[in-house]
């Protein structure tokens, strides 16, 4: 919903009355009049009818654009995130109205946002938000300039790794789309693994090792997916359940008649890990698909665990 004239009312506030508060004549606003807008339209009536809900990924709706600034709302399901990603040159700004979201930026500990809290920064700022509540959540996003540019990131390690642009990413969607739509219908669509972990990675909010080592101690459940010749040449993790990669999702689906004691609900923090880090983000996103919601796997796997100089189990056999 585009809005054009200078009287129109944005939901019930108008746009003078945010021009008068927000100085609407500079070029671009600041973070802190982009937080102002945020909450303002917030409070307003008449935008909350047009969210909508979508367990296959978030739902967003542009509801004002001009040339200073665009509002966005945004609808979560439970486990839902962006990924690490920035705005390229817009500031922005976002308050949360239902639900609880989680921030994460680099390097730094995750905050946890109620209703009616606002967080505003500069261009180029990078994080990470989720819904980390039990039901849906929605938050309004300010942007200024309006928002053109998302780059997303991968997570290696303690450094953050471009990935192709959402841009990119949807004109190969929508190529990919076009091709499937004119083959014949025998035609079986071909992707690659590399596009596979792509596809997982950009689901889940990997954890490093030390931040793993803090959510088993707070009580999530690490589980290593080594095959037992793995195990024994490497090692292992003290209190980690060793669950191979061919039973995993019978192990933690609760409806399953061969899941583990621990595999109550869906609700369980399961933190998968590997050698390396690669079997494991399929393994948590397949997690993902049976509804456990906060599966993620180690960045790196055993090997950066290790590495980092986490305690471990020694190997029995040397190589």
């Amino acid at each position: 919903m585009q809005l054009a004239t200078e009287e129109v009312s944005i939901h019930g506030v108008t746009e003078n009355s945010i021009a008068a508060s927000s100085n609407f004549d500079a070029p671009t606003k600041t973070p802190e009049q982009l937080a102002d807008i945020a909450s303002r339209f917030a409070t307003s009536d008449g935008w909350l009818d047009r969210v909508r809900l979508r367990v296959e990924h978030r739902w967003y709706e542009r509801l004002h654009h001009d040339s200073d600034y665009d509002i966005w709302v945004i609808s979560w399901m439970p486990g839902q995130s962006t990924g690490f990603h920035d705005h390229g040159e817009s500031a922005g700004a976002f308050v949360v109205t239902t639900g609880i979201l989680e921030e994460k930026r680099p390097a730094e500990e995750a905050v946890v946002i109620h209703p009616g809290t606002v967080r505003a920064f500069g261009p180029g700022y990078l994080h990470d938000v989720r819904n980390v509540s039990q039901g849906p959540a929605v938050s309004i996003h300010t942007y200024s300039p309006p928002l053109t540019e998302m780059n997303e990131y991968e997570l290696e390690g303690d450094q953050l790794i471009p990935r192709e642009s959402t841009s990119e990413r949807a004109e190969k969607l929508e190529e990919r789309w076009r091709s499937q739509k004119l083959a014949p219908a025998t035609k079986t669509v071909v992707t690659s693994i590399d596009q596979m972990l792509l596809s997982a990675r950009a689901r889940l909010r990997r954890l490093s090792p030390s931040e793993a080592l803090a959510a088993a101690e707070a009580g999530a459940i690490i589980v290593d997916i080594r095959p037992e010749s793995q195990r024994l040449f490497e090692g292992g993790i003290a209190g980690a359940l060793i669950v191979e990669r061919n039973v995993l999702e019978w192990r933690f689906d609760p409806t399953s008649s061969a899941r583990l004691p621990v595999a109550t609900n869906h609700d369980s923090e399961v933190i998968v890990f590997c050698s390396e880090g690669y079997t494991s983000s399929l393994a948590a996103a397949t997690l993902q698909d049976l509804g456990l919601w906060r599966a993620t796997d180690i960045t790196g796997g055993f090997d950066a665990w290790s590495s980092s100089g986490l305690p471990i189990i020694p190997p029995s056999k040397s190589s």
